[in-house]
């Protein structure tokens, strides 16, 4: 966030620093109840799980807002909110019929469940998001590191829930990169916002062979 102030885009990428702002807050809450109530109370629990769920989401309108900054000259900022409210509302429909049958701590299962299902869909949703970059020849160089960093953390996320659900005897390991694997998206966004010009473009034909 102090990065964004300093390169003055902080309004322009404003869902992406209050996504900065909640993930900092939450960490801070966590910290305080494990400190007062243990890692193995309900507590923290209860509280890591729920807090976990709305940061999810937090990121997921982060991203839409990237949609949104790439589609506005097209005029397409309506059509893209509305597809992103669907596609939500569809995720938690799904993470509920996938939970339903769960008799004990419905609701608890149902937030673990949605919010694997969101870093899924979210890491589907980047690399469209690139795809129609790569289409519509976006060389804003920011955005563009913006955008593939958000990919590469969606990317080591959904690897590490798939660990943890196929093989549990790594879900120790898998739970303490979670830790690691949080340092990566503040660290990429800050470089972005640091190093890189707001109004720096890529040539087009760089821009072409970035994937390769």
């Amino acid at each position: 966030m102090v990065c964004a102030i300093r390169a003055k885009v902080f309004k322009r990428y404003l869902p992406l620093n209050l996504y900065m702002a909640a993930s900092a807050t939450v960490e801070l809450l966590r910290y305080r109840i494990l400190n007062h109530y243990g890692f193995t109370s309900s507590n923290y629990f209860y509280f890591y799980y729920y807090s976990d769920a709305l940061l999810t989401i937090t990121l997921f309108l982060a991203l839409i807002s990237l949609f949104v900054i790439v589609f506005r000259e097209m005029s397409a900022e309506r059509y893209v909110i509305y597809g992103a409210t669907l596609l939500l509302g569809g995720t938690a429909l799904f993470s509920y019929l996938v939970v339903q049958q769960s008799s004990n701590r419905l609701l608890t299962h149902f937030v673990v469940e949605m919010s694997q299902n969101l870093y899924f869909v979210g890491l589907v949703l980047t690399y469209v998001l690139w795809g129609a970059i790569l289409k519509l020849r976006e060389t804003r160089t920011q955005l563009i590191q913006l955008v593939l960093s958000l990919g590469v953390y969606f990317s080591l996320f959904a690897v590490n829930y798939a660990v943890r659900n196929l093989f549990p005897p790594f879900s120790s390991l898998s739970i303490s990169l979670l830790q690691v694997l949080g340092c990566f998206l503040p660290v990429a966004w800050a470089y972005a916002f640091w190093r890189i010009p707001k109004d720096a473009r890529l040539v087009p034909a760089r821009l072409a062979v970035i994937p390769r």
